[in-house]
């Protein structure tokens, strides 16, 4: 089974490495796929250009060694370019995979507060099963109704998951994610990431290979 982690990646971070290894162990996936998108929708711009973040993902994963499957980057939508629609990624994979092959999108479920707010995202489930990791505290019954209606019908667990190429729904419960992009990009533009103590700081929250690269090309400075 594979599993699809799309996301801005702006840069990489720890937390993406850990709801990877966690999903990956979780549902026994083979391969991991790291999907840098070219221009979410839903933000209002990237900081890094897709050469850098798909770069800082192939230096994360050279350095990273997951406890289940293999990780890779797949530049798909970055090649594609444009806006970048979950949709539009699923139904290309499904015809490079075929019908049969097991497929799940990996996310945060923070996105499913608004997952009926994403291009046909009933339809994703056509292409895909759909796995998203929860927080501590985190409430499917507080999600809009269409929504948990949504998500509850097709739930299942990673046997169900495995048994089918697509339509389940999975969450992966209580795993502790609180790191951020957008804090990392504003503490290296006021900080750095030369000053010792700022650099030992945001080595809990990147990848040292990552760091390097942004030290090494000046991103995120203001």
């Amino acid at each position: 089974m594979i599993g699809l982690l799309g996301g801005s990646f702006d840069p990489v971070h720890t937390a993406h490495l850990a709801m990877a290894d966690a999903f990956a162990t979780a549902l026994g996936l083979d391969e991991v796929r790291f999907l840098p998108a070219s221009r979410p929708w839903q933000k209002n711009g990237l900081s890094a250009s897709g050469v850098d973040r798909e770069a800082m993902l192939v230096a994360a994963l050279a350095h990273h060694r997951p406890s289940h499957g293999r990780f890779v980057v797949d530049p798909r939508e970055l090649v594609r370019g444009g806006a970048t629609y979950t949709i539009d990624t699923l139904v290309d994979l499904r015809r490079e995979l075929g019908l049969a092959m097991p497929v799940v999108f990996l996310f945060g479920a923070d996105q499913l507060v608004h997952l009926d707010t994403w291009r046909e995202w009933l339809h994703l489930w056509d292409h895909a099963h759909l796995a998203a990791v929860t927080r501590p505290g985190f409430d499917v019954a507080k999600l809009p109704s269409v929504v948990q209606q949504a998500w509850s019908s097709r739930a299942g667990d990673a046997d169900a998951l495995r048994g089918a190429p697509a339509g389940r729904s999975f969450l992966l419960e209580g795993l502790a994610l609180d790191v951020s992009a957008t804090d990392i990009r504003a503490s290296i533009a006021v900080d750095g990431v030369d000053d010792p103590q700022s650099h030992t700081s945001l080595g809990r929250l990147v990848p040292p290979a990552v760091l390097d690269y942004i030290q090494a090309n000046h991103l995120y400075r203001s």
